[in-house]
């Protein structure tokens, strides 16, 4: 009977982290399509990009307070310094790169460049940290990269504007490289400290940083948006930050990173058909071809030899 009732909760652990896994993918996917329909409205990235920050901020404090509380080791000064520097790469920069790509580019061309950061991680761990490239990693980076190829042609076809394209594309692939930056830095701290007090921390500075950005590039009347504007920066500081943020770090704990970091691959999936669905965006076979492609080389990436 106790083997039958640990198997069960077992089991239900399992499938309450596979659910909050696929929901943490949807609310990371629901990103672009919200920064999308608020760009509608008239706002620029600096003010809608700090408007999501504000209200993410009391949220990630709160998470910050309750995960230093629990933890077994004392942050020191150093400690602050990586956290300054993972708020700035992880959640300020590429943020902010990836808001102004969204100007120029279809939001499912956008998840597929940015899906590419594992690809990112590998190149700068080989560049820096001496790495070695395998020939199955190879292969993966090549199946990536031309799957990426055949949705920027889909977007060149589309949209017909080769300059925004190009401009958005390179935009965002920098938004990619910044957060490949802040997960090689997180890997180097979060054993020590907890992922969740170093997410809460990071996220934390890096919405003093959006604020700041905002204070200095833009007069506060800017902040005299349309109602649309600040309900949709709300749904996207709730339900594409910080719910996501929780909501994989639990499905981790039931499942394990493996799982978990799989169900990420539908984010490009979902982004694709919400784009269309929602924003009117065009699906063309290129685009699936591509995003199956990145999929696929991204899985090989994934998959441990």
């Amino acid at each position: 009977m106790h083997v039958t009732n640990t198997n069960d909760r077992s089991a239900s652990a399992a499938r309450t982290g596979l659910v909050f896994a696929l929901l943490g993918a949807l609310g990371f996917s629901f990103k672009a399509i919200l920064v999308k329909l608020a760009y509608r409205h008239g706002v620029d990235a600096e003010t809608l990009l700090a408007l999501r920050m504000a209200f993410s901020l009391p949220f990630f404090a709160v998470m910050g307070v309750l995960a230093g509380r629990r933890a077994s080791t004392a942050m020191i000064p150093g400690d602050w310094l990586w956290m300054l520097g993972l708020g700035f790469f992880g959640y300020y920069l590429a943020s902010y790169l990836d808001f102004l790509g969204l100007h120029y580019i279809s939001a499912g061309l956008e998840r597929l460049i940015l899906f590419l950061y594992p690809t990112i991680v590998i190149v700068l761990s080989a560049l820096f940290f001496g790495k070695r490239i395998t020939r199955r990693t190879v292969l993966a980076l090549c199946l990536c990269y031309l799957g990426i190829g055949f949705a920027v042609g889909h977007d060149l076809q589309v949209v017909g504007a080769a300059r925004d394209v190009t401009v958005g594309s390179l935009l965002v692939f920098g938004s990619a490289v910044a957060y490949a930056l802040y997960l090689i830095g997180n890997g180097r701290v979060v054993e020590r400290l907890g992922s969740m007090r170093v997410t809460a921390f990071a996220t934390s500075i890096a919405c003093f940083l959006c604020i700041g950005q905002f204070l200095l590039l833009r007069p506060l009347d800017a902040l005299i948006q349309p109602w649309q504007v600040y309900g949709l920066a709300l749904a996207m500081a709730l339900f594409s930050t910080v719910a996501p943020v929780w909501l994989v770090s639990e499905a981790i704990r039931r499942l394990g990173a493996g799982p978990v970091s799989m169900t990420g691959s539908l984010g490009p999936v979902l982004t694709i058909g919400l784009g269309w669905l929602l924003l009117d965006e065009s699906i063309g076979p290129a685009q699936l071809a591509g995003a199956a492609l990145v999929i696929f080389g991204i899985a090989i990436v994934a998959r441990r030899p």
